[in-house]
């Protein structure tokens, strides 16, 4: 059925309220699909999930363990779209060559070149200081043993961005043993050695996950 207009409404008015009230309508339904989509993923998966609320502010780079498989990565994607989470991930230059590059940069990718010299603690530091809100996502690559080798410490360059753009470390998880995901802690970087042995503690006590940290530098 078409919308009714107030008696008298002119062709102009009309034109203005369907210039605001149909994308406002459209994003309302893309995000219900969105979530909806997102809810099926962990449904087919036979995954769970939870997310701790107020933990979550405009501004935090957010770390996931454990890194095991790409279906860690689809059921994170499918995490951020249930509860409309914009984010941002560091993908190596190479991947933003044809076709490839509008998709990557739509779906948050920011590009770095692994193999120059590049301060990419400044260059994210200044990706928040630009943006009112902004989430940068990070699975250090270390959690993921290859071809049978042994587990290495994680890598902590996530813990010198959130240090240098003063924005909190949010923890996110995924475990293949129990099926469950999500998001249910936070902290606030001051010294590295304890927080990573804060962080330890906490996916063990929360999630069950055993991460595997460095030595602590100052021992």
């Amino acid at each position: 059925s078409s919308i009714q207009y107030p008696t008298g409404t002119s062709q102009i008015e009309i034109l203005k309220l369907n210039s605001h009230t149909e994308p406002l309508l459209f994003h309302l339904a893309r995000c219900f699909m969105s979530k909806l989509l997102g809810q099926l993923t962990f449904k087919l998966a036979g995954w769970q999930y939870h997310v701790e609320p107020n933990i979550l502010e405009k501004k935090q780079v957010i770390v996931g363990f454990e890194h095991t498989s790409m279906m860690d990565a689809i059921l994170s994607l499918a995490l951020f779209q249930i509860y409309g989470i914009k984010i941002h991930t560091l993908i190596k230059k190479e991947l933003f060559k044809g076709p490839m590059a509008p998709l990557l940069k739509k779906l948050g990718g920011i590009s770095v070149d692994r193999k120059a010299n590049q301060d990419i603690v400044s260059m994210m530091v200044q990706h928040f200081q630009q943006h009112d809100e902004f989430n940068l996502v990070i699975a250090p690559e270390a959690t993921r043993a290859k071809n049978g080798a042994a587990r290495q410490p994680i890598r902590t360059g996530f813990w010198y961005i959130a240090k240098a753009a003063g924005v909190p470390i949010v923890l996110m998880y995924a475990n293949s043993k129990t099926k469950q995901g999500g998001i249910f802690g936070k902290i606030y970087p001051s010294d590295l050695d304890q927080d990573l042995a804060e962080m330890q503690r906490l996916y063990k006590r929360h999630t069950g996950l055993d991460i595997l940290i460095p030595e602590p530098k100052n021992s």
